[in-house]
């Protein structure tokens, strides 16, 4: 009689939505998955671009992993048959919690209140907190904890943020008990555990709170009053120990068992960033460099830990963490503050004056000025790509376009810095504005790829995975002519939910390691963008061009000293 297949959900948290994806561990099968938007996030709700503010409400997540969850469960015979599940979240996305583990934003008291939601990666409020932990770090007389953390800790992270909040609201900071990045408290929310007894991600607390075992954990208290007083005994209400996402870190509570429709003893493992994970979906390797390519990028590496030794710290990262993506090696992390929002913004630029005009078009009937916006926003993309393709690669002095719209992540975070255009004339086209933007990811991209490089890490494979991706083959090509690199594209549609799966089928036991989980349910590569030797050597000089005018921006902008770039 043949045995029933086994499944596991990896659940996927990303900046604007929320998606389950059922796998069969045996085969990798994608059985299921379900999607759900953040519906107060759609609506801008507790966000304020002008002021680089960016939260997230809890019920926005609850409500969406119920719905995703309760989707793909009702697909399978048996819900038995779901053996584990893990997330993975955006991150550095801290949000602050009471004694018992709860979420501020879900009291009534602070359900409106921004400052007691989850601070979104790609809030940028916090940077002279960050520029502080910067000085701080070098000068106060014990270790420089932004050591294996690139050297330079980013406004986009855990203590820059919580220092902030704590500064600039004082109600928050008095009911916040502790502080949990976004795949812990989910994590904690599922299991039901005591928050004393919840195991934190290593991946979360290397890479964005400078957690290391060189120091016994996180920075020591001197360090943190030093930087704020008001930080005293937090650290003894965060955690010491971390542990990889392939552990159990219980089972369902029996409240969300029955709410999900699965069994008590379906196991939880340890939550993650979603970058790590994807980077475990996309089946990476020792110097395999992984791209995770959505609204921003991050650039996933693992390295043995042997390699390394002796071997200062990279510069200029986003930390380099034992077991953070595959235990037993050692993983670094880089990327790019805006890599899709930087085309998203392009086409707010240019939708803004059309949806302004129809607004006031009393000839067309409120339906028919909506659907005209939505075909718009369907096609705007599709048919700036076509063009700029369309447009002579010899073109003299082409449009010139840094990517620094969100900041620069890596190398060495800079979030004061801010976008530019060069080379514009009265012949200068919307596609050659878009093509120009589309080749700034690209340099920003090798910017990463060099300083990895010059770092003495050796990058043998480049594979790409993310809505970007597996969408525009234009900048996918665009990317390896800039790079002179073959990159390869994973199958699956939804790898950062697929290496979740992984990590869940480990700590079930139905795979003895996350490499064993790798090989049987991997899916393998879907395309090969290989580089057009007759534009690798236009495109060097192009580069040339782009770090030149990077070096101007970054010598003209206000704001902290960072390390020459590489």
């Amino acid at each position: 009689m043949p045995t029933r297949p086994q499944y596991v959900i990896g659940l996927d948290f990303g900046t604007s939505s929320v998606r389950a994806l059922l796998v069969d561990v045996s085969s990798g099968r994608e059985v299921a998955e379900a999607v759900r938007p953040f519906p107060r996030w759609d609506a801008g709700q507790f966000c304020d671009p002008d002021l680089n503010q960016f939260r997230q409400h809890p019920l926005d997540h609850l409500e969406g992993l119920t719905e995703v969850v309760r989707e793909v469960v009702a697909l399978v015979d048996d819900p038995a048959q779901i053996v584990a599940l893990a997330v993975d979240a955006t991150a550095s996305s801290p949000g602050p919690v009471n004694e018992q583990g709860q979420a501020l934003g879900l009291l009534p008291e602070f359900a409106e209140e921004p400052d007691a939601l989850f601070i979104l990666w790609k809030d940028h409020t916090a940077l002279a907190e960050a520029e502080e932990i910067n000085r701080l770090a070098r000068s106060w007389g014990g270790p420089d904890y932004t050591k294996y953390s690139g050297g330079v800790y980013s406004s986009e992270w855990f203590w820059s943020k919580i220092t902030r909040i704590t500064r600039v609201n004082e109600r928050v900071a008095r009911a916040a008990y502790s502080w949990l990045e976004h795949c812990d408290w989910l994590t904690l929310e599922l299991t039901g555990l005591p928050l004393a007894e919840l195991k934190r991600s290593r991946c979360a607390a290397g890479h964005k709170a400078m957690w290391h075992a060189e120091w016994d954990g996180l920075p020591a208290e001197e360090f943190l009053t030093q930087l704020e007083p008001q930080l005293a005994g937090l650290r003894a209400r965060l955690y010491q120990q971390t542990y990889p996402a392939d552990e159990p870190a219980g089972t369902l509570s029996s409240a969300w068992a029955e709410k999900l429709g699965l069994g008590p003893a379906t196991v939880v493992a340890v939550g993650t960033i979603d970058a790590h994970a994807g980077g475990v979906g996309a089946g990476i390797t020792p110097y395999a460099m992984v791209k995770v390519m959505g609204t921003s990028t991050c650039d996933i590496v693992v390295v043995p830990p042997a390699d390394l030794a002796g071997h200062p710290p990279v510069a200029g990262i986003c930390g380099q963490v034992d077991g953070s993506v595959v235990p037993g090696l050692v993983g670094l992390e880089a990327g790019q503050s805006a890599f899709g929002d930087l085309l998203a913004w392009f086409e707010g630029l240019l939708s803004w004056p059309l949806a302004a005009l129809l607004g006031q078009a009393g000839s067309l009937s409120a339906g028919q000025r909506e659907e005209l916006l939505l075909e718009a926003e369907r096609n705007l993309l599709v048919l700036l790509t076509e063009a700029a393709e369309a447009l002579p690669f010899a073109a003299e002095n082409p449009v010139l376009a840094l990517d620094w719209v969100n900041g620069r992540r890596t190398p060495d975070a800079n979030h004061q810095l801010q976008g530019a255009l060069r080379n514009l004339t009265m012949g200068s086209s919307a596609p050659e504005v878009f093509r120009a933007l589309v080749e700034a990811l690209c340099y920003g991209s090798r910017h990463i790829l060099e300083r990895f490089e010059h770092e003495g890490i050796a990058i043998k494979q480049i594979i790409g995975i993310g809505g970007v991706a597996k969408k525009s083959a234009y900048l996918m090509q665009t990317l390896a002519d800039v790079l002179g690199r073959r990159i390869v594209v994973t199958a699956s549609e939804q790898a950062p939910a697929l290496g979740a799966a992984m990590y869940a089928a480990v700590a079930a036991g139905c795979h003895p390691s996350v490499e064993a989980a790798q090989q049987a349910m991997g899916s393998g590569f879907s395309e090969q963008y290989d580089p057009n030797p007759a534009r690798v050597a236009a495109y060097d000089a192009r580069y040339a061009e782009y770090r030149a005018l990077g070096g101007f921006i970054e010598a003209t902008t206000p704001g902290p000293e960072n390390p020459a770039s590489a």
